[in-house]
């Protein structure tokens, strides 16, 4: 075929949904496309529960819709003599896990009249933390019946994931429970949307939500056993029944865009949808993610996401969201690990506390921040605002400050944020090389690689090793056309694998941040007593003495203010 050729990114975020136009042969961004979801708070649906975080998916199908079209006529407006017809695949890149009620017919049962206003018939979001006592019941029960399970899930199953969710609506709206035919993940539900294929009989579920969040593995036949399921609800061991048998990976296509969507965006019909997948995990795709290379989504949370050859021999390692099959890139293990929350809680801090009033902003904070030394604060904080996903998987931890003096400033604390938040990550990098995981590069991409040095300048200092950016500020979305390319395949322009397409359409900037040798010194002193209040505070084993803790801060903060 000739001429250029293109492909689609969707990405479906926790507050809007990105469509983005990549030019195949060489990653060009040539349109984008951004719609705010238009139901409850910045999109997300709330109630008094802290803990509940829903979504309407009314607004995931009108923001398809218009997304693509609007992508589509930036297009236009970039290249001259764009036409639709030349976009050749699509990939979906959504939130996980967001589970959503359907029914017989893979209809949502939010659309259906007598569950319009019910909050348990929408989609569950990945950060609805309502079903923490169902993933404690899980963890229990799978470590009595079932310990492989949870070997690959980092020894506890998450309320942010699949069964929890479900079987927490069965116990606390069992009308929404009993009218859902099938719950199927946004990942899932989308290319389905797209293509027709919403039926649950003709439902395709890919690898990376099931593998990460349903506890499907292959090697023990899918999804849990029956009497797994059956010892926790006898009515989630029949929902078992009606589950796909087999998930695949993003290089296989789910169908063809119907009539219907390709008159609602103005592409061609029978255009190939690639099987869905996680934003993170196609958002690594899209920065580059190869062995020894770990990429760092860092936005509001932050996803941790590796892989390694499945022909390796590789050990199960604790605390991490799991370790899959074909999740990222088909051929080698996905390994997700991450932090509930980052952006989040220096957000928190300038909306809440709201330091220096309407003069507290994160650019006047960070400039501030930037001034002081590390531990000249005397400051220590842990990154627990939301939880911790990795590696202790406990939402029911909560944050810490340590250190505060009389004269503590509003940009000490702002940098002890950020340092909390770069020894979590710390962790989570010696959590994998302990495990046999080496690696060798750290990719960073989001909004917060991408627009405040600052933090990246201090991860780096605190990693002791480079951090290059990813090219592109639309990975997800950016990840998501890598598989839409590849789902295309070469004979239509595209490739054939995703290794050869993230060849053509990823990179990097030319510039990084580099460790400076006196900050990571520092660093080297404050992290051994960020791990001692780590393990204190999140762990029943530990047996120690928090005594020296602040008299070591304060001994470091007057050596570094001389």
């Amino acid at each position: 075929m000739r001429g250029k050729r293109y492909a689609i990114g969707l990405d479906f975020g926790t507050n809007s949904v990105r469509a983005l136009v990549v030019d195949v042969s060489d990653g060009r961004e040539v349109g984008t496309a951004v719609w705010n979801y238009e139901h409850g708070e910045a999109g997300v649906l709330l109630s008094r529960d802290p803990n509940l975080a829903r979504q309407h998916p009314a607004d995931y199908v009108k923001g398809t819709e218009i997304s693509i079209k609007k992508a589509l006529a930036r297009a236009r407006r970039t290249v001259r003599g764009f036409r639709p017809d030349q976009v050749i695949g699509i990939g979906v890149a959504t939130t996980g896990s967001t589970p959503i009620p359907v029914d017989e017919n893979g209809r949502p049962l939010a659309f259906r009249k007598e569950f319009a206003r019910n909050l348990a018939a929408m989609a569950w979001l990945w950060k609805d933390h309502t079903a923490v006592a169902e993933a404690e019941e899980i963890t229990e029960l799978a470590r009595r019946m079932r310990p492989h399970y949870l070997a690959k899930y980092g020894g506890v199953y998450s309320s942010e994931w699949f069964f929890s969710k479900i079987l927490h609506c069965r116990r606390t709206s069992p009308e929404v429970f009993e009218a859902a035919y099938l719950w199927v993940e946004l990942a899932d539900w989308i290319p389905a949307m797209l293509t027709g294929t919403e039926h649950p009989d003709r439902l395709t579920v890919g690898i990376c939500a099931a593998g990460h969040k349903a506890m499907y593995n292959e090697a023990w036949g899918g999804y849990p056993d029956t009497e797994f399921l059956a010892a926790l609800d006898p009515k989630l061991a029949e929902l078992r029944a009606r589950l796909r048998p087999k998930a695949y990976p993003v290089d296989r296509a789910v169908g063809g865009l119907t009539e219907e969507w390709a008159r609602r965006t103005g592409l061609l019909p029978g255009v190939p949808v690639a099987v869905g997948a996680f934003d993170a995990h196609l958002g690594a795709v899209g920065a580059g993610v190869a062995p020894g290379t770990l990429v760092k989504i860092i936005g509001t949370s932050t996803c941790d996401i590796t892989v390694v050859p499945t022909d390796r021999d590789l050990p199960d390692i604790p605390g991490l969201c799991g370790i899959v099959e074909g999740s990222v890139i088909p051929g080698y293990y996905g390994l997700e690990a991450g932090q509930s929350a980052v952006g989040d809680i220096f957000n928190w801090f300038i909306s809440y506390i709201r330091p220096l009033g309407r003069a507290g902003t994160h650019e006047a904070l960070a400039s501030a921040a930037a001034r002081l030394k590390p531990g000249e604060s005397g400051l220590l904080a842990l990154d627990w605002n939301n939880g911790n996903r990795t590696i202790l998987v406990d939402q029911r931890l909560t944050g810490l400050l340590l250190g505060q003096t009389l004269y503590t400033t509003p940009a000490e604390i702002y940098r002890a944020l950020v340092e909390a938040t770069a020894f979590g990550a710390l962790t989570i990098i010696q959590r994998f090389e302990e495990y046999g995981v080496t690696i060798e590069q750290v990719i960073a991409c989001g909004g917060i690689a991408e627009k405040n040095p600052f933090v990246m300048q201090i991860y780096a200092d605190v990693f002791g090793r480079p951090i290059r950016i990813s090219r592109s500020a639309q990975t997800c979305a950016l990840g998501a056309a890598v598989a839409g390319a590849v789902v295309a395949g070469k004979r239509a322009g595209g490739y054939n694998s995703i290794p050869d397409a993230q060849r053509a359409m990823t990179g990097l900037r030319p510039r990084g941040f580099q460790p400076n040798p006196q900050a990571h010194a520092i660093y080297r002193e404050l992290y051994p007593l960020y791990r001692t209040l780590h393990d204190a505070f999140g762990t029943k084993e530990w047996h120690g003495n928090l005594h020296h803790v602040m008299k070591r801060l304060i001994e470091i903060r007057n050596r570094v203010r001389q």
